[in-house]
């Protein structure tokens, strides 16, 4: 394990772009994930808080109890395991501008909780939970049964994790659905992979679960939340829009038209039912 590197480079080159560009789409608490509309009339940032709690409610969390969040981004769910469960929460981030904001705001708020620029592959610590939400597409298949091997070394026999991540189907899986993928799908696939997430690969629901259970864990539940997506997807698209002026001028013309393409892309794909979103719950 220990020679294992995080791939540092290509995250930074996603999330470090500026803070600025992101709150200009993202709501207030900065919630790069799929939200959940637990009810319709929410807006982003209900339904962002309602994820984060429909998350952390899975994993039976205590005061005194050790989180970590495995790819923590600026930190909702960290504050909120710290604020409202009482546990002390440890952040991993591999971004720069993630661990700074993140470091900030826990001093700022007094939280019994920390942030670390490291990845999975560097923590050598001990956890009663994980929770890792849409950090798993970054870390590559090859790395997927270290992960899995690594997250239940951590943790004590009982201790419970759960892994928010974005599934894709393979072409079998959408022949099977019915579900016509053209040319423009496999341009759109090519586009993401090099100009928004490099390195970035999805995971299909059954490698999951079986690289799980193969390193000891017992799945306990997997939940969907694909239409969910969807509905994110379009209120950042369309605050980026009506924000478009402000989003040149922080980055560029060709910035700006590139998140557009990838959001609506997106957006897009999780209606057509190619891509989903899954909370699995483990338990060691």
């Amino acid at each position: 394990m220990a020679a294992l590197k995080p791939f540092y480079k290509d995250v930074q080159s996603h999330y470090d772009l500026s803070d600025e560009f992101y709150r200009l789409f993202l709501d207030p608490s900065m919630t790069y994930s799929c939200a959940y509309f637990e009810r319709p009339e929410m807006t982003l940032e209900q339904a962002q808080l309602a994820k984060v709690d429909l998350a952390l409610g899975k994993l039976d969390l205590r005061p005194g109890m050790t989180l970590l969040d495995i790819g923590c981004g600026w930190g909702s769910t960290l504050f909120r395991a710290a604020e409202r469960y009482g546990v002390r929460a440890v952040g991993l981030t591999l971004s720069r501008n993630q661990h700074d904001h993140v470091r900030a705001e826990i001093d700022r708020r007094g939280l019994d909780a920390q942030v670390r620029l490291q990845g999975w592959e560097e923590f050598d610590g001990r956890a009663d939970a994980i929770v890792s939400i849409g950090a798993f597409e970054h870390f590559r298949h090859e790395r997927y049964p270290d992960f899995f091997r690594r997250c239940r070394a951590i943790l004590p026999s009982g201790g419970r994790m759960l892994l928010h991540t974005i599934i894709g189907n393979s072409l079998e899986d959408m022949r099977r659905l019915n579900i016509t993928v053209t040319r423009e799908d496999a341009l759109f696939h090519i586009f993401v992979k090099r100009e928004i997430f490099p390195g970035g690969q999805l995971p299909q629901a059954a490698e999951v679960t079986t690289l799980a259970t193969g390193a000891g864990f017992e799945v306990e539940r997997v939940q969907a939340l694909q239409q969910h997506y969807a509905q994110t997807l379009d209120l950042w698209a369309l605050a980026l829009t009506e924000r478009r002026a402000e989003a040149v001028a922080l980055t560029s013309e060709q910035v700006y038209d590139r998140y557009l393409r990838y959001i609506t892309g997106c957006a897009d794909r999780f209606r057509r039912g190619m891509l989903d979103v899954m909370q699995f719950t483990l338990t060691a």
